[in-house]
């Protein structure tokens, strides 16, 4: 080392000893997890204080009503005992087994699966099909598009059925009229709801038309989850758009097309508006689906026990369906 090199250094800078600790410091850092602590369970409750009036309004609009009708599946209470306010007579499970073993009954539930299952299926295919097209419009048309399905979403359900009843009505109808111009004058005049089948024709292009612009929104969202780059470098491979689909779309709108069938089996199982407007508020026992077949025992034959008893059984039916959608829901990590 030569003599500019030792002035370039220059005498060592002494090192500050490193502070003891005191014990009123050590007090503070002890006691700091602590309160962070505490903060953090004052904060972990908050969402749940949040959320408790929502839990109470449910509670008293759903538990009570439930409860109630429960205990009135094991009782036979008839128009006395609602007016006069006497205990109805309790006979366990006998309104199970009567309507159990009622053919009226399981005749009712297979209707009411066969419409279900016609509707949900109408649903989900024509949603998908205008889902996928979105994606191939341009902004304007797809946001013109958008605008039109809420609108009809939107629409009062009575609204929507006086609609319907109007294009199907036998002398002024516009689907007679139309059917008239393709295959002859023979359609005007057609009543729908003579026969069963087609009366459930109508109801079920309303039940479809209503549903299908929250499936439609629904899966365009999930489709715009779908990464482009995986759908061009399938393209580029030489797949087929069928190919693209069900490999590449398909397994990430999967998740969300399950829900939303499984939530539209649960809506169009308990459809009872949409038959009753458009049967004029008294529908024929050929067109009574499980909730107007509760209503009608309940209302009309002045059994409530019975009524209950059904709609008791109808909530038994659709409890796998509603556990099957809580699962799906937990899969995709939307409940913790």
């Amino acid at each position: 080392m030569s003599a500019a090199d030792t002035k370039a250094v220059g005498p060592p800078v002494p090192v500050p000893p490193d502070p003891q600790p005191t014990g009123k410091s050590s007090s503070a850092d002890g006691d700091a997890p602590r309160v962070q602590k505490r903060k953090r369970k004052k904060g972990e409750l908050l969402p749940y204080f949040l959320i408790l009036p929502a839990i109470v309004a449910i509670a008293a609009v759903y538990l009570y009503p439930l409860g109630k009708t429960v205990i009135m599946s094991f009782q036979d209470m008839g128009r006395r005992e609602l007016w006069s306010g006497e205990p109805a007579p309790w006979v366990g499970f006998q309104q199970f087994s009567n309507i159990l073993g009622d053919p009226e009954f399981w005749w009712v539930t297979f209707r009411t699966i066969v419409f279900m299952a016609i509707c949900v299926t109408l649903t989900m295919g024509i949603g998908l099909l205008v889902a996928l097209l979105m994606r191939k419009l341009s902004t304007w048309v797809r946001l013109v598009l958008t605008v039109a399905l809420i609108a009809a979403w939107s629409m009062p359900l009575m609204v929507a059925a006086s609609i319907f009843r109007f294009m199907a009505d036998s002398d002024y109808g516009l689907i007679n009229t139309l059917i008239a111009k393709v295959v002859g004058e023979d359609w005007l005049g057609h009543n729908w709801y003579l026969n069963p089948i087609q009366g459930f024709g109508i109801i079920t292009l309303l039940v479809v038309w209503g549903a299908i612009p929250f499936v439609v929104v629904t899966l365009y969202a999930a489709l715009t989850q779908v990464p482009q780059e995986l759908e061009e470098a399938a393209a580029l491979d030489g797949a087929s758009a069928y190919g693209i689909y069900k490999f590449v779309t398909w397994p990430v709108i999967k998740p969300v097309f399950t829900m939303v069938a499984t939530l539209s089996v649960i809506w169009d199982f308990n459809v009872f508006g949409q038959i009753w407007l458009l049967r004029g508020n008294k529908p024929e026992p050929e067109y009574e689906t499980l909730g107007l077949y509760s209503y009608s025992k309940a209302f009309e034959s002045t059994s409530f026990s019975q009524g209950s008893a059904i709609a008791l059984i109808t909530v038994l039916l659709l409890s796998g369906v509603a556990v099957y959608y809580l699962r799906q829901l937990m899969k995709t990590g939307e409940v913790e």
